[in-house]
């Protein structure tokens, strides 16, 4: 090593030392600060969720309107947007509906055109839609490992890149990205939502690196990894390790992650240990603790699973219409 490398060693190591101060520090200080006291206000920004018929999306839609914000909600359940956009006008909130199956690109950008032209430039992005079948993996149908890559991660791409621009072009806006615990600790049935989840949390983060390191540091960013939530997505998932969270927790927790910009949100808290355990344990060690904590797979992560979805002339799929509360915020 030669006199400049070794100074450059030296830089860095410096910047990351003080680097690590700084920022534990700030964490420090933030957690003896409350949330209402960091909130900022997102009156008048021009907020779309998605799956926000339903579920979790449609309480954050909610809460996101009676704090001023103009919400758009995208879904395929029409009578779910109808009745959700009914409750916000009632509160005296903006809601614009909009019919879009998003795991199809063309109906994404079509209808990301349709809501730019007609409402305007979306600032604070809700990608919470989501899908499950549950069932392992030589039971699962290949369509419907299409389907839930195409839901919970493709059209994460389609959906961001169609309002990122704008974003960008201000230096200003907001991405939440519903991800999972599942996304974080494989499970049992859920070779392909697990993957997917996981795929999302690589997607947050590498996009959030993608804004930081040109310069839009005004784009705020939030990862949330909810554990089993009970919003009827997961019925019949059996859990020993706690209980399920409440839609309405939940909500309330991103929403208020929102506010306060968090990065990550992991609820309930003590989740995040389990990710910590995970990565410094033997893996055999971390494998065998999962399995006597459910001894019974069966128990930890059994789905009612679904039947096959069946295509209608229209190119559309009748069960997966009317099974719409599959297609709802993540949370496991």
């Amino acid at each position: 090593m030669n006199l400049k490398e070794g100074v450059h060693v030296i830089y860095d190591l410096l910047l990351f030392i003080g680097m690590t101060v700084i920022y534990f520090t700030e964490a420090a200080l933030l957690m003896l600060i409350p949330r209402r006291y960091r909130a900022k206000s997102i009156a008048g920004e021009i907020a779309l969720v998605t799956g926000g018929a339903g579920g979790i999306g449609r309480l954050i839609a909610i809460k996101l309107a009676k704090l001023g914000a103009q919400v758009i909600i995208w879904d395929i359940d029409q009578q779910g947007l109808v009745e959700v956009a009914e409750e916000i006008k009632k509160t005296g909130g903006t809601c614009h509906t909009y019919c879009c199956d998003i795991a199809n690109k063309e109906e994404v950008y079509r209808t990301a055109k349709a809501t730019k032209i007609e409402v305007g430039n979306v600032s604070l992005l809700v990608n919470n839609a989501g899908y499950v079948c549950g069932k392992t993996l030589m039971e699962l149908p290949d369509r419907e490992i299409v389907r839930t890559f195409q839901v919970n991660i493709l059209s994460h791409y389609w959906i961001t890149k169609s309002f990122l621009r704008d974003m960008m072009k201000n230096n200003h806006g907001h991405i939440v990205t519903m991800a999972s615990v599942a996304g974080l600790v494989g499970n049992y049935n859920c070779t392909d939502y697990s993957a997917t989840k996981f795929a999302a949390v690589g997607y947050h983060e590498s996009l959030f690196a993608e804004l930081k390191v040109h310069g839009y540091d005004k784009i705020h960013m939030t990862l949330v990894c909810p554990y089993l939530t009970n919003t009827g997505m997961f019925d019949g998932v059996k859990s020993r390790l706690m209980p399920t969270l409440e839609p309405e927790y939940v909500a309330e927790e991103v929403v208020a992650g929102i506010l306060a910009n968090e990065m990550m949100i992991v609820l309930p808290n003590i989740m995040m240990y389990l990710l910590l355990f995970k990565c410094l344990v033997p893996a055999k060690m971390c494998w065998a603790v999962i399995y006597h904590i459910f001894k019974e797979p069966q128990a930890m992560m059994m789905f009612r699973g679904r039947q096959s979805r069946k295509v209608t002339n229209n190119g559309r799929t009748d069960l997966f219409l009317h099974t719409h509360k599959y297609d709802r915020s993540t949370s496991l």
